[in-house]
């Protein structure tokens, strides 16, 4: 049996002050320091004599002189054919170093973006992957035998194998994939050519933030709204101002806009799917927004949020369709492929192209390459197409159960199910003033990821409601969180 090779560091040592003399003296001093700190531990094996003195580029006999010193000091063991060690002192021998002081009153005090910044964190923290945590994809829709074999065809040669830098806008490849994808699935028009891969939606609000808007615009926002687009404002761009419109049956209400903030420079809606609520906007208000947009020479941006997962019918056409001059449509690959991918894409008009394509280079150059081919293969190839409608056919089981769940386990006098005909979660709202916050925090110690909706509302009257992911959990799984959550509910109802 061959012995290993021992490959022993050369320890931290700093400089050795030449001009005053006494080098083993001062090596000495370093080692015992390194010692006291922990640096060097017991048992540690040190170099030998002539590779440490060559490594401080000193003579062998200063080392020697210095480790001799150490050694009738107890600090160093040396046993002929097992080199020098750092000695096995006994622990009340050697000071402990001090602990590290993470705060004083001599810290820099955080800035407000610091604080801001951190908040959003708190905020929009991963969820774990059990009930109800959406995004969690079911693992009997995910295309991993398909996508592995696209990957390795790939990335072996060619485009899927790059060794430079790519193109801020996406490779062309996908763009020409998507291009062709929404113009049949959600009627947007478009060319290939305003097109810009982004890592999601939220790089894409976060670029039309930045783009659309200058320092003392306003923008209205949906009320409740998707945090991510909230956080923006309130952590990223504090220069600019942020309105909630507040959102009815037929979705975000125009004429409150108007009333509140009829010259804002641009409207950020989900439109198909609103977020958190899940109802689709009305036609009138469609019109509306878009009558608004021109008159005042504002810009929409349509967050084409789950529009893929409609259970009755089809999926309603984009906003982008109807007025493909005003609005900047983003969608994303992470819902209905892997939420890992992080491949999404923004779709502008033409002269707004250059202005992302220069965000996008500051930001992060470009989007990772390797995948983006990968993903044009599988839209080419029509395995999207085909994954979307097993998908739907999968969520749309796993929304009857979580359905029936309630209906059978939660009484209507504690909580209501928000209606809703599509996407991959379902709000329940709370009665009876059972604080939401409070039962996300009590479901987490019983395995239950939830988020809760009063969060997403501003400073108008907040709803007590919970968001719930369709995601990939067995039936009975759904059931038992469900009894879990009805007894926590129960637990919290004011006496």
């Amino acid at each position: 049996m061959s012995r290993k090779a021992r490959v022993v560091d050369i320890p931290v040592i700093g400089e050795l002050d030449r001009t005053t003399g006494n080098l083993s003296l001062q090596l000495a001093r370093s080692l015992r320091k390194a010692i006291h700190k922990g640096e060097l531990k017991a048992g540690d094996l040190l170099p030998s004599t002539r590779v440490l003195a060559r490594a401080l580029n000193v003579a062998r006999g200063t080392v020697l002189e210095a480790f001799d010193q150490l050694k009738a000091e107890g600090f160093l063991d040396s046993q002929y054919g097992s080199g020098t060690r750092v000695a096995r002192l006994l622990e009340s021998e050697i000071k402990k170093p001090s602990p590290i002081i993470l705060h004083t009153e001599d810290d820099i005090p955080l800035s407000a973006q610091a604080h801001a910044f951190a908040r959003a964190a708190a905020q929009m923290k991963p969820l774990a992957p059990v009930p109800f945590a959406v995004s969690v994809p079911a693992l009997d829709t995910a295309p991993d035998d398909i996508w592995r074999r696209l990957g390795n065809r790939v990335r072996a040669k060619g485009p899927g194998a790059p060794s430079g830098y790519g193109d801020p806008q996406g490779a062309l490849a996908l763009r020409e994939a998507i291009c062709e994808y929404v113009r049949k699935s959600r009627s947007v028009y478009c060319t290939p050519q305003q097109i810009i891969i982004t890592s999601g939606t939220q790089q894409g609000l976060y670029l039309a933030t930045q783009i659309l808007l200058d320092a003392g615009d306003t923008a209205w926002v949906e009320e409740p709204a998707y945090p991510g687009i909230t956080a923006i404002f309130t952590s990223a761009f504090l220069d600019r101002k942020m309105v909630r419109i507040p959102v009815g049956a037929s979705g975000i209400d125009i004429a409150v806009g108007k009333e509140i903030a009829e010259n804002a420079k641009a409207a950020f809606v989900t439109p198909s799917h609103q977020y958190p609520l899940g109802m689709p906007m009305s036609m009138a208000q469609r019109t509306a927004l878009l009558a608004w947009a021109k008159e005042h020479k504002a810009w929409i941006v349509e967050d084409d949020y789950d529009s893929e997962m409609r259970y009755s019918g089809h999926p309603f056409a984009s906003l982008q369709g109807l007025d493909p001059t005003r609005v900047i449509y983003l969608g994303t690959f992470s819902k209905v492929l892997f939420p890992s991918l992080r491949l999404g894409y923004a779709i502008v008009p033409e002269v707004l192209v250059d202005a992302f394509c220069g965000a996008r280079v500051l930001m992060d150059r470009h989007p990772p390459s390797a995948d983006q081919y990968v993903l044009a293969s599988f839209m080419a190839e029509g395995h999207l197409d085909r994954h979307i409608r097993k998908m739907r056919s999968v969520y749309a089981e796993k929304r009857r159960v979580l359905i029936d769940a309630i209906r059978i386990h939660i009484d209507v006098e504690l909580a209501e199910l928000q209606p809703c005909d599509q996407g991959m979660h379902m709000v329940l709202w709370l009665k009876q003033g059972v604080d939401d916050v409070e039962v996300v925090q009590k479901c987490v110690a019983v395995g239950i990821s939830l988020r809760a909706v009063s969060p997403m509302y501003g400073t108008n009257i907040r709803r007590s409601g919970l968001f719930l992911g369709l995601g990939g959990y067995s039936d009975e799984d759904i059931i038992r969180a469900i009894i879990k959550l009805n007894e926590i509910i129960i637990s919290l109802l004011p006496r």
